[in-house]
Protein backbone atom coordinates (compact mmCIF):
# COMPACT_ATOMS: atom_id res chain seq x y z
CA UNK A 1 0.00 0.00 0.00
CA UNK A 2 2.69 2.39 0.89
CA UNK A 3 4.51 1.12 -2.27
CA UNK A 4 1.20 2.60 -4.60
CA UNK A 5 1.28 5.52 -2.37
CA UNK A 6 4.37 6.82 -3.26
CA UNK A 7 4.19 5.84 -7.17
CA UNK A 8 0.70 7.77 -7.20
CA UNK A 9 2.73 10.39 -5.62
CA UNK A 10 5.29 11.04 -8.14
CA UNK A 11 2.96 11.28 -10.95
CA UNK A 12 1.54 14.48 -10.31
CA UNK A 13 5.27 15.62 -10.18
CA UNK A 14 6.15 13.93 -13.80
CA UNK A 15 2.85 15.66 -15.06
CA UNK A 16 4.15 18.72 -13.87
CA UNK A 17 7.15 18.96 -15.31
CA UNK A 18 5.97 17.64 -18.89
CA UNK A 19 4.36 21.18 -19.69
CA UNK A 20 7.33 22.80 -18.47
CA UNK A 21 9.88 20.84 -21.05
CA UNK A 22 7.07 21.73 -24.18
CA UNK A 23 7.27 25.57 -22.78
CA UNK A 24 11.02 25.35 -23.01
CA UNK A 25 10.95 23.87 -26.16
CA UNK A 26 8.59 26.93 -27.48
CA UNK A 27 10.77 29.50 -26.01
CA UNK A 28 13.76 28.02 -27.62
CA UNK A 29 11.88 28.24 -31.06
CA UNK A 30 10.71 31.45 -30.77
CA UNK A 31 14.08 33.38 -29.98
CA UNK A 32 15.89 31.53 -32.58
CA UNK A 33 12.97 33.15 -34.79
CA UNK A 34 13.08 36.67 -33.07
CA UNK A 35 17.44 35.83 -33.45
CA UNK A 36 17.23 35.34 -37.28
CA UNK A 37 14.34 37.19 -38.40
CA UNK A 38 16.02 39.77 -40.47
CA UNK A 39 18.28 37.22 -42.12
CA UNK A 40 15.00 35.44 -43.41
CA UNK A 41 13.50 38.43 -44.30
CA UNK A 42 16.39 39.09 -46.68
CA UNK A 43 16.24 35.35 -48.30
CA UNK A 44 12.20 36.02 -48.87
CA UNK A 45 13.20 39.35 -50.28
CA UNK A 46 15.43 37.75 -52.50
CA UNK A 47 13.56 35.16 -53.70
CA UNK A 48 10.85 37.40 -54.90
CA UNK A 49 13.08 39.21 -57.34
CA UNK A 50 14.62 35.60 -58.82
CA UNK A 51 14.59 35.56 -62.33
CA UNK A 52 14.50 39.75 -62.61
CA UNK A 53 18.01 40.50 -63.17
CA UNK A 54 20.38 38.09 -64.97
CA UNK A 55 23.75 37.82 -63.44
CA UNK A 56 26.76 38.69 -65.05
CA UNK A 57 28.73 36.58 -67.14
CA UNK A 58 32.39 35.38 -66.38
CA UNK A 59 34.92 38.58 -67.12
CA UNK A 60 38.38 36.61 -68.65
CA UNK A 61 40.05 40.31 -69.30
CA UNK A 62 39.00 40.82 -72.64
CA UNK A 63 38.79 44.31 -73.25
CA UNK A 64 35.90 44.38 -75.76
CA UNK A 65 33.62 43.04 -72.74
CA UNK A 66 34.37 45.24 -69.78
CA UNK A 67 32.26 47.73 -70.49
CA UNK A 68 29.40 44.97 -70.80
CA UNK A 69 30.80 42.80 -67.84
CA UNK A 70 30.16 46.46 -65.69
CA UNK A 71 26.83 47.34 -67.02
CA UNK A 72 25.09 44.05 -65.96
CA UNK A 73 27.47 44.03 -62.56
CA UNK A 74 25.53 47.26 -62.25
CA UNK A 75 22.37 46.13 -63.20
CA UNK A 76 22.44 43.28 -60.54
CA UNK A 77 23.71 45.03 -57.57
CA UNK A 78 20.73 47.34 -58.11
CA UNK A 79 17.85 44.69 -58.60
CA UNK A 80 19.45 41.99 -56.39
CA UNK A 81 22.08 43.27 -53.43
CA UNK A 82 21.44 47.10 -53.54
CA UNK A 83 21.51 47.07 -49.64
CA UNK A 84 24.19 45.37 -49.05
CA UNK A 85 27.68 46.85 -48.03
CA UNK A 86 30.69 47.77 -50.07
CA UNK A 87 32.65 45.07 -48.92
CA UNK A 88 30.31 42.21 -50.31
CA UNK A 89 29.54 43.87 -53.08
CA UNK A 90 33.34 44.14 -54.31
CA UNK A 91 34.04 40.55 -52.93
CA UNK A 92 30.55 39.68 -55.17
CA UNK A 93 32.33 41.27 -58.70
CA UNK A 94 35.58 39.68 -58.04
CA UNK A 95 33.63 36.29 -57.75
CA UNK A 96 33.36 36.87 -61.64
CA UNK A 97 36.80 37.83 -62.56
CA UNK A 98 37.95 34.29 -63.48
CA UNK A 99 40.60 33.02 -65.96
CA UNK A 100 43.68 34.24 -67.31
CA UNK A 101 44.80 38.02 -66.96
CA UNK A 102 41.76 38.93 -65.17
CA UNK A 103 42.57 36.39 -62.68
CA UNK A 104 46.12 37.12 -61.95
CA UNK A 105 45.07 41.38 -61.63
CA UNK A 106 41.97 39.93 -59.61
CA UNK A 107 44.89 38.28 -57.11
CA UNK A 108 46.81 41.63 -57.34
CA UNK A 109 43.86 43.69 -56.12
CA UNK A 110 42.76 41.26 -53.12
CA UNK A 111 46.35 41.51 -51.64
CA UNK A 112 46.63 45.62 -52.36
CA UNK A 113 43.48 45.71 -50.46
CA UNK A 114 44.85 43.40 -47.32
CA UNK A 115 47.64 45.57 -47.73
CA UNK A 116 45.60 48.53 -47.79
CA UNK A 117 47.08 50.35 -50.58
CA UNK A 118 44.72 49.58 -53.49
CA UNK A 119 42.51 52.71 -53.34
CA UNK A 120 39.51 50.76 -53.55
CA UNK A 121 36.89 51.21 -51.07
CA UNK A 122 33.47 50.93 -53.12
CA UNK A 123 32.41 49.13 -55.89
CA UNK A 124 32.19 51.96 -57.81
CA UNK A 125 35.92 52.46 -57.65
CA UNK A 126 36.60 48.54 -58.24
CA UNK A 127 34.66 49.61 -61.87
CA UNK A 128 36.54 52.27 -62.14
CA UNK A 129 40.18 50.38 -61.49
CA UNK A 130 38.80 47.58 -63.98
CA UNK A 131 38.16 50.01 -67.05
CA UNK A 132 41.89 51.42 -66.46
CA UNK A 133 43.10 48.21 -66.18
CA UNK A 134 41.43 46.58 -69.37
CA UNK A 135 39.51 49.29 -71.15
CA UNK A 136 40.68 50.50 -74.46
CA UNK A 137 43.97 52.26 -74.53
CA UNK A 138 42.92 55.35 -76.65
CA UNK A 139 38.57 54.43 -76.03
CA UNK A 140 37.82 58.42 -76.75
CA UNK A 141 40.00 58.31 -80.41
CA UNK A 142 38.03 54.80 -81.06
CA UNK A 143 34.77 56.45 -80.45
CA UNK A 144 35.79 59.57 -82.32
CA UNK A 145 36.54 56.94 -85.35
CA UNK A 146 32.72 55.26 -84.98
CA UNK A 147 31.28 58.52 -85.05
CA UNK A 148 32.62 60.02 -88.13
CA UNK A 149 31.93 56.67 -89.64
CA UNK A 150 28.23 56.50 -88.76
CA UNK A 151 25.79 57.20 -90.69
CA UNK A 152 21.71 56.35 -90.94
CA UNK A 153 21.39 54.59 -94.35
CA UNK A 154 18.62 51.87 -93.85
CA UNK A 155 17.59 52.49 -90.45
CA UNK A 156 14.63 54.37 -88.91
CA UNK A 157 15.27 57.84 -87.57
CA UNK A 158 14.43 56.28 -83.96
CA UNK A 159 16.95 53.53 -84.50
CA UNK A 160 19.85 55.65 -85.89
CA UNK A 161 19.26 58.25 -83.09
CA UNK A 162 20.05 55.05 -80.42
CA UNK A 163 23.08 54.23 -81.94
CA UNK A 164 24.26 57.54 -82.34
CA UNK A 165 23.79 57.89 -78.69
CA UNK A 166 25.68 55.14 -77.85
CA UNK A 167 28.19 55.66 -79.79
CA UNK A 168 28.88 59.34 -79.33
CA UNK A 169 29.08 59.07 -75.64
CA UNK A 170 32.46 59.06 -74.55
CA UNK A 171 33.93 60.78 -77.74
CA UNK A 172 34.51 64.03 -76.35
CA UNK A 173 32.18 65.93 -78.64
CA UNK A 174 29.22 68.20 -77.85
CA UNK A 175 27.59 71.29 -78.51
CA UNK A 176 27.67 72.49 -81.74
CA UNK A 177 30.48 69.92 -83.18
CA UNK A 178 27.95 66.90 -81.99
CA UNK A 179 25.21 68.35 -83.81
CA UNK A 180 27.53 68.58 -87.14
CA UNK A 181 28.52 64.82 -86.47
CA UNK A 182 24.52 63.70 -86.47
CA UNK A 183 23.49 66.37 -89.81
CA UNK A 184 26.19 64.80 -91.66
CA UNK A 185 25.08 60.37 -90.60
CA UNK A 186 21.19 61.73 -91.60
CA UNK A 187 19.94 61.11 -94.54
CA UNK A 188 19.65 63.95 -97.10
CA UNK A 189 16.10 64.35 -97.45
CA UNK A 190 15.67 64.87 -93.48
CA UNK A 191 18.38 66.76 -93.25
CA UNK A 192 17.36 69.23 -95.84
CA UNK A 193 13.60 69.35 -94.79
CA UNK A 194 14.52 70.18 -91.16
CA UNK A 195 17.56 72.49 -92.26
CA UNK A 196 14.58 74.34 -94.76
CA UNK A 197 12.17 74.77 -92.18
CA UNK A 198 11.47 78.29 -91.17
CA UNK A 199 12.56 77.19 -87.04
CA UNK A 200 15.00 74.81 -87.73
CA UNK A 201 16.32 72.91 -84.71
CA UNK A 202 19.12 74.11 -82.96
CA UNK A 203 20.44 71.85 -80.47
CA UNK A 204 21.06 68.48 -80.45
CA UNK A 205 18.08 67.36 -78.40
CA UNK A 206 15.80 69.10 -81.25
CA UNK A 207 17.69 67.98 -83.82
CA UNK A 208 17.30 63.85 -82.61
CA UNK A 209 13.20 64.66 -81.40
CA UNK A 210 12.23 66.61 -84.82
CA UNK A 211 14.63 64.47 -87.18
CA UNK A 212 12.49 61.33 -85.19
CA UNK A 213 9.15 62.84 -86.03
CA UNK A 214 9.77 63.99 -89.40
CA UNK A 215 11.16 60.19 -90.37
CA UNK A 216 7.75 58.77 -88.77
CA UNK A 217 5.46 60.92 -90.48
CA UNK A 218 7.20 60.67 -93.95
CA UNK A 219 7.17 56.58 -93.47
CA UNK A 220 3.59 57.12 -92.67
CA UNK A 221 2.74 59.37 -95.50
CA UNK A 222 4.34 56.46 -97.42
CA UNK A 223 2.76 53.91 -96.50
CA UNK A 224 -0.47 55.53 -96.79
CA UNK A 225 0.12 56.48 -100.57
CA UNK A 226 0.53 53.07 -101.29
CA UNK A 227 -2.61 51.89 -100.25
CA UNK A 228 -4.50 54.64 -101.52
CA UNK A 229 -3.34 54.89 -104.59
CA UNK A 230 -3.34 50.78 -105.04
CA UNK A 231 -7.09 51.70 -104.24
CA UNK A 232 -7.20 54.63 -106.96
CA UNK A 233 -5.69 52.66 -109.41
CA UNK A 234 -8.67 49.96 -109.39
CA UNK A 235 -11.03 51.79 -109.25
CA UNK A 236 -10.53 54.32 -112.56
CA UNK A 237 -11.42 53.18 -115.68
CA UNK A 238 -8.35 53.69 -118.34
CA UNK A 239 -10.22 56.16 -121.15
CA UNK A 240 -11.20 54.50 -124.77
CA UNK A 241 -8.81 54.98 -127.40
CA UNK A 242 -9.66 57.67 -129.96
Amino acid sequence: MSHQQSSWGQQPQQQQQQPQEVALTIDQILQYLAQHTMAIEQLLLRGQTQGEAAKPPLFDGEREKVVGFINACRLYISMRIKGSGEEEKISWVLTYVQGEVAEVWKENVLEERRQGVSGVETVEELFTKMRKEFGEFNEESKKVDELRMLEQGGWTCDEYVQIFKKVSRGSGYKGRPLVEEFKRGLNGNIRRRLAEAELPPVTIEEWWERSVRLDRNLRQSRAEEKVLGGKGAARVARPPEA
